[in-house]
């Protein structure tokens, strides 16, 4: 397939073929030629032939290979036509970073750093399959899915103020919970309150770089200062909603005659029986995400307060931000309704735009984007350029290059441990494997992909962050 370059950051799939828009990927020269080679643009050409798309169908910066979609993919599907798809969406539901930051700098809590490590990485269960401190009844799940991060603070795990600095508030509106199987459900019961395993993460960090002191201030950031990224989703439910729901939507292709360029695009339409179903029952896992994150904040802070013997009001630990980076969602553009996926991509609202925290009202929306072991995670600001033209849309990470089973021919766990404690960050994990699986070779270079969203103007760079100690699953 041929791409025509238009900028520095952008490439043009032209419109062909089955497709019904044009497709657009943000690279450069040097990054294009891996997504040539990932076929990557396949799947934004496959995506371009689904019915009722708006517009565009666009690649994120870190895009890569996923399922149906790829990742770093997004589009618009309108409501009279168009359609819902899993594979828009991903298997991870409401996989997201939350960003807590402290009163605390690098210096203060060095000496403190390997307790803290150990002592998160004993309180904050993480590995795959693995469970929490908190089991709950089927009954007392669907509490949690109607009503999100809400359910949590209700609980004492965080406050009020959490939830003002949160994705929707941290929760999506559900109709009926019975959309959600009862096998979904039953994985529910045991992992709210855990890390999970792959790319998932906790992170302590400082700030290492300052871009644009006003919007840092906003966002209650200096430099050298200590925070906190935990990057999870909602877990086993999230996973068996979208399993559930692909087996379902296969029959629906049949029955609304939908032709697909890959069978890994199944969908239905958004006003079908079978489209809300979906939408609702991805709205719950949603909302499980939402729960999780904020549970999981609740003991980092009480880890952190009692590690260094300090009170909550002098460690700091305020949220700054808690957004989503797999979801689909009705946005409104032009006066018009759509329903907007991001699969892999973060959303970048303007300043002014209504769904902006009012906080962050006169400055964006903050947009977060986590690194991998050893590299830079950053914070950046959404911009009015992305609500023009990718319908609020920016990366969500580095984006992988290299698979699991790639990096454990090359790596072994224990070593990069030894080779990451070397330059200075301490790793906690339950498995050496997935720590040679998620090394940083495995990723595109984040800053390369913060350069692209932020010379091309559908993100700006706020701030640099460095880990300091991470723990894995």
């Amino acid at each position: 397939m041929k791409l025509k370059k238009i900028d520095e950051y952008r490439f043009e799939l032209p419109k062909t073929g089955q497709m019904n828009v044009y497709g657009i990927i943000y690279a450069t020269d040097k990054t294009i030629e891996k997504v040539i080679q990932d076929k990557a643009v396949q799947q934004v050409y496959n995506v371009a032939t689904l019915p009722g798309i708006e517009k565009v169908s666009l690649a994120m910066p870190d895009i890569h290979w996923g399922y149906g979609f790829p990742i770093g993919g997004v589009a618009a599907f309108r409501i009279s036509d168009g359609i819902i798809s899993p594979g828009g969406i991903g298997y991870d539901i409401n996989c997201g970073v939350r960003l807590l930051r402290t009163n605390l700098t690098k210096g203060e809590i060095s000496p403190k750093l390997e307790n803290l490590i150990f002592a998160m990485f004993n309180n904050i269960p993480s590995g795959v399959g693995s469970t929490g401190r908190i089991k709950l009844s089927i009954d007392e799940v669907k509490k949690v899915l109607k009503k999100g991060a809400k359910w949590s603070v209700e609980r004492g795990y965080g406050s009020i103020d959490d939830l003002n600095f949160t994705e929707e508030n941290g929760c999506m509106e559900t109709e009926d919970v019975e959309d959600v199987s009862i096998r979904a459900l039953d994985r529910g019961k045991e992992q709210l309150g855990t890390l999970g395993s792959g790319n998932h993460f906790l992170e302590i960090q400082f700030v290492e770089q300052i871009y644009d002191e006003n919007v840092a201030q906003k966002f209650g950031l200096f430099k050298d200062q200590v925070t906190v990224l935990i990057h999870t989703g909602s877990r086993g439910l999230g996973y068996q909603v979208c399993d559930d729901y692909i087996k379902i939507l296969q029959s629906a292709v049949n029955k609304y005659g939908i032709t697909l360029a890959d069978r890994q695009l199944v969908c239905a339409p958004i006003d079908s029986r079978e489209g809300k179903k979906y939408f609702n029952a991805m709205s719950c896992a949603a909302n499980y995400a939402w729960a999780n994150r904020q549970v999981i904040t609740h003991w980092v802070r009480e880890t952190i307060t009692q590690v260094l013997n300090k009170s909550f009001k002098e460690v700091g630990l305020e949220q700054v931000y808690d957004v989503a980076h797999n979801i689909g969602k009705f946005e409104e553009y032009k006066n018009k309704k759509y329903v907007v996926h991001r699969k892999g991509a973060t959303r970048a609202l303007p300043k002014g735009n209504k769904n902006v925290s009012q906080q962050y009202k006169d400055v964006g929306q903050p947009v977060l984007v986590p690194g991998t072991m050893g590299t830079s995670s950053y914070v950046l600001v959404g911009t009015q350029k992305a609500f023009d033209e990718t319908w609020s849309s920016a990366c969500h990470g580095a984006g992988r290059v290299f698979s699991r089973s790639e990096m454990l021919k090359h790596i072994r766990g224990s070593d990069l441990a030894k080779e990451l404690k070397q330059k200075g960050v301490t790793v906690q994990s339950s498995s050496w494997k997935t720590l040679a699986e998620e090394s940083p070779q495995a990723y595109k270079n984040v800053d390369e992909v913060v350069e692209i969203c932020h010379n091309s103007g559908i993100a700006t760079k706020v701030a640099r962050m460095k880990p300091l100690g991470v723990i894995k699953g």
